[in-house]
């Protein structure tokens, strides 16, 4: 396998593409750099449509299937049924999803809101935590990783788009 089809590039389109950037420059810097970081956002905006997803299905499963839980509603954080957790959830996953498009779309707004959901979303969790307690976990450890892309590198988003 030849380079050439590692990389479709004509001569022509590398040699005009050096001419805009050329490795080491200031423009190149920016440019590797921006896309990396951006991509961070967009990766906390896709997460963020995921979590709001996966709360969705954890209010359904607490209005439909509540038997699914380990503990009952007396063993919860917040002396709550079932029904109340997945309405909460269910509306958490809607507005989550919502933020996580605005975000992709380059939303300034968003980049705040997403943060405040991320980090609202994992203390729902830690609430949900002794009924499910896997599920929780790992959605806290995403609403960790969306706050860190988000307030990192979220900067970055607003530069890129323009």
């Amino acid at each position: 396998m030849s380079s050439n089809q590692l990389d479709p590039k004509t001569m022509a389109q590398a040699q005009q593409a050096s001419m805009i950037a050329t490795p080491g420059s200031r423009e190149y810097d920016y440019m590797v750099r921006q896309s990396a970081w951006v991509a961070w956002v967009n990766f906390a905006g896709v997460m963020l449509i995921m979590l709001g997803t996966l709360h969705g299905i954890q209010g359904l499963v607490a209005l439909f299937r509540d038997e699914v839980y380990v503990v009952g509603k007396s063993g919860l954080v917040v002396n709550v049924d079932y029904t109340t957790w997945g309405w909460v959830h269910i509306i958490w996953g809607l507005f989550g999803i919502l933020v996580g498009v605005c975000l992709l779309a380059g939303q300034m707004w968003a980049r705040v809101v997403g943060v405040i959901l991320a980090f609202a979303s994992a203390i729902i969790n830690v609430g949900f935590l002794p009924s499910y307690p896997v599920w929780s976990g790992i959605m806290i450890a995403l609403d960790v990783v969306v706050i860190w892309a988000i307030t990192v590198h979220g900067g970055e988003l607003k530069e890129f788009k323009q």
